[in-house]
């Protein structure tokens, strides 16, 4: 049996509309996404009861899908079966993504669970190489798009974000612990005008099972507010949420989407 355990983005409910069968639905309680109907509620401060509860329900297999903002942890709300997991979350809680997610991943396999990716259940959410939109992509995006890989590879290092913005190779932002729409928001009353790509790859030594980047109709409606041209992700790195969607977005608003394949 498969759990879902969603945040409150635009992943689950993308996912679970390319599911055959509907799986457990879990959410750390605070980060239920809107429309979607969770089927468990569990705090931080019992995380060891609810690795239980799942356990005991038959799930064998858990999907990590969607955002959550790292929760301060009460003390005073610290349950017994979880009480021998706090070092491990307190040291999660003081790394970047990537490494809070690889110390999340090695709680629930300790205690039994495969981690299964959201584009392993639900390959569709993968998009092949190529330029689907009718905007195409040309010389200067693609040498911006250069530059974008070196900047998200050197971020990778120190484990900050997983995209930028990029100008005639100048980095105009890049994306922190706001997010991506926080980034595109930045840039809507930017000096320079308009022109330049959205660059998103995932993180070069990024465990791909969890918090592979993603994009949806959001993500351009915001790239289009901050005049860029169009928006480059790395082929079978990055997921497109509402694919029809996205590209009859760009197509609406003059952008183009670039799946690079390298």
């Amino acid at each position: 049996m498969l759990a879902l355990i969603v945040g409150s983005d635009d992943l689950p409910a993308a996912l679970l509309a390319e599911l055959d069968h509907p799986p457990l639905i879990c959410a750390l309680e605070g980060h239920a996404p809107d429309g979607i109907a969770v089927d468990i509620l569990f705090r931080l401060e019992r995380l060891g009861t609810f690795l239980a509860d799942l356990s005991a329900r038959g799930v064998r297999e858990v999907c990590l899908a969607g955002a959550i903002t790292r929760p301060k942890i009460d003390p005073q709300k610290i349950d017994a079966a979880t009480m021998p997991l706090i070092p491990i979350l307190q040291d999660a809680m003081m790394k970047g993504d990537d490494g809070a997610l690889r110390a999340v991943i090695a709680i629930f396999e300790d205690a039994g669970f495969a981690i299964r990716p959201a584009h392993e259940i639900a390959p569709r959410l993968l998009p092949p190489p190529g330029c689907p939109t009718r905007r195409q992509v040309d010389q200067c995006a693609q040498a911006d798009a250069l530059r974008g890989a070196a900047l998200v590879g050197a971020m990778s290092d120190v484990d900050v974000g997983q995209c930028c913005a990029v100008h005639n190779g100048q980095a105009l932002a890049i994306e922190a612990l706001f997010g991506t729409d926080w980034l595109l928001a930045s840039l809507q009353d930017r000096p320079d005008g308009a022109g330049g790509i959205l660059f998103k790859a995932p993180k070069t030594q990024q465990d791909r099972r969890v918090d592979l980047p993603a994009i949806g109709p959001r993500t351009v409606t915001g790239a289009a507010r901050a005049g860029l041209d169009g928006i480059v992700i790395q082929a079978k790195g990055v997921l497109v949420l509402h694919r029809a969607q996205v590209i009859a977005e760009c197509d609406r608003l003059g952008l183009f989407l670039w799946v690079r394949a390298n």
